[in-house]
């Protein structure tokens, strides 16, 4: 079925980073909740980036008539950009999952979740199956804005989003067991001896003076604090996000 609108694009297959997509937040300096992913469109998916390019001349066109008084800007923000450049907010280069790609990032109200689905066109159940380096399609709107004296094209999620496979997660990920947990515990050479032979275990109990906490060996937390992940920060904007390598 053609596409009869001139500003949605059903994408190639990209990548997925900083997703958002399970559970809307706000961002790190508040606002509106929002559901959000940044989009990853390979180079050589031509057919895409055609597309887009289309789309986005069809939304100027749109805020021509309904945005901006009849005129196109000649400064006007654009919201696809170059992964192998800079970002526009401060002028560092993009993250390296960004070389060879177009990215740009997609929205959508609170009260518009996505829709999630496998390849086979089923909705995905299973919350950590949707997270940051996923592979899949998705369909997005571009539209104008005039916002806060601003004037650009903005990408909204249009509903629908597809997990193609799986890929290597992107940003903070769940520590290994070994840093929960510890070293494994050696087996007590007393455990091996005959019935009656075994030495009795004694615990080190360090002494404490009275009035002061326990210190705790290095890399551990005290009890009741949990360790702390490092900051994502949006390879657009350069800004802190919240939110880790999964949607929730």
């Amino acid at each position: 079925m053609a596409n009869q609108n001139p500003t949605r694009v059903v994408t190639g297959e990209v990548r997925f980073s900083y997703v958002n997509l399970l559970k809307p937040r706000a961002s790190q300096f508040g606002g509106e909740e929002k559901f959000s992913v940044t989009i990853l469109v390979p180079k050589s998916d031509i057919a895409t980036k055609q597309a887009i390019d289309a789309a986005i001349e069809a939304a100027k066109e749109i805020g021509k008539k309904e945005k901006w008084n009849g005129v196109i800007p000649p400064v006007l923000a654009i919201p696809i950009h170059d992964g192998d450049g800079v970002r526009p907010s401060d002028g560092m280069p993009f993250g390296e999952e960004c070389k060879g790609h177009w990215v740009f990032t997609a929205t959508s109200k609170a009260d518009q979740p996505p829709k999630i689905v496998d390849i086979n066109l089923n909705p995905i159940l299973d919350p950590t199956e949707i997270y940051s380096g996923m592979y899949g399609r998705i369909a997005v709107n571009f539209a104008p804005y005039n916002s806060a004296g601003k004037k650009g094209i903005g990408v909204y999620i249009s509903t629908n989003v597809q997990k193609t496979r799986d890929g290597e997660p992107l940003g903070a990920s769940a520590p290994a067991a070994e840093a929960d947990f510890g070293t494994p515990v050696q087996p007590n050479v007393d455990e091996q001896m005959p019935t009656g032979m075994q030495q009795p275990q004694q615990t080190y109990q360090p002494q404490t003076p009275y009035g002061q906490q326990p210190q705790q060996p290095y890399g551990q937390q005290p009890y009741g604090q949990q360790p702390q992940q490092p900051q994502q920060f949006d390879p657009i904007t350069g800004q802190p996000i919240n939110g880790g390598v999964y949607g929730i």
